[in-house]
């Protein structure tokens, strides 16, 4: 069985776990509308929420803020972007998370798409990656970096060297006008390989550049086919679908019973 969990809240991740019966969380370290440096919000510190993670065979990921965005060619977006992505791989490796979750960022509708492209290229050639960097596809915007799998194979010609790995979204899939049926072999004839998986329905239509997830067999993905996208890509699994333990433990055992043994 694949291994499937949530996002949590970041103050007792293993608690969060344990109220879902998650095998895999997710958690931000610190407010992710903010530019200040990661926080470790566990009792105890990054060593002993290193520790306690270990002890509890749990799979732990981070996500990155949502303002970084390294494609950007405004020096007060990506200069900032790229150090605070440092900081947050710094630590992401300090508790011993599996990977770093970032967005795949855009450039501004007149500008060439290339721009971001290199943008991401030196970013990679700059960091110390101390742990998986997984880039994730995006839900809306024309220049975007990954919404479209088109824009997702040039941006893979300039990074994929540097070991980048691949988290697939299903609502920014969906969302972002990519068919589900056929996503992850498109995505893994591009990308060599899909790290993890946001499971996630969607409260509006294919192809609405919004992104607002819903809980699974609510919103307006084909229930059968988020499974067999989740089943397909064979990675672990993160839940950001909304709601607190409850709701998010309905959506695991809703998955679990779905998925193939």
């Amino acid at each position: 069985m694949l291994a499937i969990g949530a996002h949590v809240d970041q103050a007792d991740p293993i608690a969060e776990a344990k109220a879902r019966a998650a095998e895999v969380v997710q958690i931000f370290l610190g407010d992710p509308q903010d530019w200040k440096p990661p926080t470790i919000a566990y009792a105890g510190g990054a060593t002993a929420l290193k520790e306690a993670v270990e002890a509890a065979g749990i799979a732990l990921y981070v996500h990155a803020p949502y303002l970084v965005n390294v494609a950007s060619s405004n020096n007060r977006i990506r200069m900032p972007s790229r150090k605070i992505l440092q900081q947050q791989i710094d630590a992401a490796a300090s508790i011993g998370a599996r990977g770093l979750i970032v967005h795949g960022g855009h450039v501004l509708a007149k500008e060439d798409p290339s721009v971001g492209i290199e943008n991401w290229r030196k970013t990679f050639e700059r960091m110390e990656m101390r742990l998986p960097v997984l880039i994730e596809n995006t839900a809306g915007g024309d220049n975007a970096m990954a919404r479209k799998l088109d824009a997702l194979a040039r941006l893979w010609d300039a990074v994929g060297e540097f070991g980048a790995g691949f988290c697939l979204d299903t609502c920014h899939a969906h969302a972002g006008g990519e068919e589900l049926s056929t996503v992850v072999d498109r995505v893994k004839a591009i990308t060599g390989r899909i790290d993890l998986v946001h499971a996630n329905d969607s409260r509006d239509e294919f192809d609405s550049g919004r992104d607002r997830h819903e809980n699974f067999g609510k919103g307006r993905i084909d229930p059968d086919e988020l499974v067999s996208v989740i089943a397909g890509a064979g990675a672990p699994v993160v839940c950001e679908t909304p709601g607190d333990a409850a709701g998010q433990g309905a959506d695991i055992s809703w998955l679990r019973e779905r998925l193939p043994a």
